[in-house]
C-alpha cells in the first residue's frame, strides 16, 4: 500500500514539472498584463494581435512549410532507406543503423555549423539551404520508426503474393504497407515535430531575411517576448493535443484495437 502511495506520488510530481510550465504559459495567454507576475484580468487581445502581426503570421507560415516538406520528403527518402537496409545482411545493417545513429547523438550546434560551411562553399545560404539541412537530420527519425515495423513484418507474405502472379508495386501496398504503416506515420510525426522545434540547425543554414518561430523568439528574448507568442505557443500545443487524441482514439485506432 505504501510502495503504490508514493509510486503515485512520484508520478504526480513527474507530470507536475512536465505540465506546469505548459499551464503557465496558458494562463499567461489569456492575462490581460504584459507583466509575467501580475494577473491583469481575462483577456483575448494577444489572440488578435497574433493574427494580426504579420511577422509572427510569416515566420509562421515558413516553420510550418519547412516542417511540413521537410518531413515528407524525408519520410519517404527514409522509408526507402529502411527497406534497403532490412534487406541486407546483419553486419550490414548494423552499420547502418549505428551510422544513422550518429547524427541522432550529435550535437545540434555541431551539425548546423558543419551544414552551414558545406552550403556556403557551394551556394547561398537560403530557403532551400534550411529545407535541405532538415530533411537531412530528418530521415534517420524516419528510418528508426519503420525498421522495427520491417522486423515485425512477414516477409514469406510479400514473397508469396510474388509467387501468385502480383507484381512488386501490388505486393508492397497490399501486403508490406499496411503493416509499416504506423511506423511510417510515426517517423513523420516525429520528423515534424524535430523540424517545428529546431533551432540551431536552422539557425546555422538561414540567409537573411527568413525567420522560423524558434530564430525568431531567440532574436526577440534580448527586449522580451511578446504575450502574443504565448498565444501561438498555446495554439500549437493545442494542436497537437487533438492530433494526440486521434491518433489514440480515432477510427483507425479503434480498428486496430478490434483487430487485436
Amino acid at each position: 500500500m505504501v510502495k503504490k502511495s508514493f509510486q503515485r506520488i512520484y508520478l504526480f510530481f513527474i507530470f507536475l514539472f512536465l505540465y506546469l510550465p505548459i499551464l503557465v504559459l496558458i494562463i499567461l495567454s489569456f492575462n490581460n498584463s504584459k507583466t509575467r507576475v501580475q494577473w491583469g484580468g481575462f483577456t483575448l487581445k494577444w489572440y488578435q494581435g497574433l493574427f494580426s502581426s504579420s511577422s509572427i503570421m510569416t515566420a509562421f507560415g515558413t516553420t510550418l512549410f519547412i516542417s511540413l516538406a521537410s518531413a515528407l520528403i524525408a519520410t519517404f527518402l527514409g522509408t526507402l532507406a529502411a527497406l534497403g537496409i532490412d534487406a541486407m545482411k546483419k553486419r550490414n545493417q548494423a552499420i547502418m543503423i549505428g551510422a544513422a545513429n550518429i547524427p541522432l547523438l550529435n550535437a545540434d550546434i555541431v551539425t548546423g555549423i558543419s551544414m552551414m560551411l558545406l552550403f556556403v562553399r557551394f551556394t547561398r545560404l537560403g530557403m532551400s539551404t534550411v529545407l535541405l539541412a532538415h530533411i537531412t537530420f530528418n530521415i534517420p527519425y524516419v528510418i528508426l520508426n519503420v525498421l522495427p515495423k520491417l522486423k515485425q513484418s512477414s516477409r514469406t507474405t510479400y514473397e508469396a503474393a510474388l509467387d501468385l502472379g502480383a507484381t512488386p508495386w501490388q505486393a508492397f501496398f497490399k501486403i508490406l504497407w499496411p503493416q509499416i504503416r504506423p511506423g511510417v506515420f510515426s517517423g513523420f510525426l516525429m520528423a515534424m515535430t524535430m523540424s517545428l522545434d529546431d533551432f540551431s540547425v536552422t539557425y546555422f543554414t538561414k540567409g537573411a531575411g527568413i525567420n522560423t518561430l524558434s530564430t525568431m523568439i531567440y532574436t526577440e528574448m534580448r527586449k522580451g517576448i511578446r504575450p502574443e507568442m504565448y498565444a501561438l505557443s498555446t495554439i500549437l500545443f493545442l494542436l497537437a493535443f487533438v492530433l494526440l487524441l486521434f491518433m489514440n482514439f480515432g477510427p483507425s485506432a479503434r480498428k486496430e484495437k478490434n483487430e487485436l
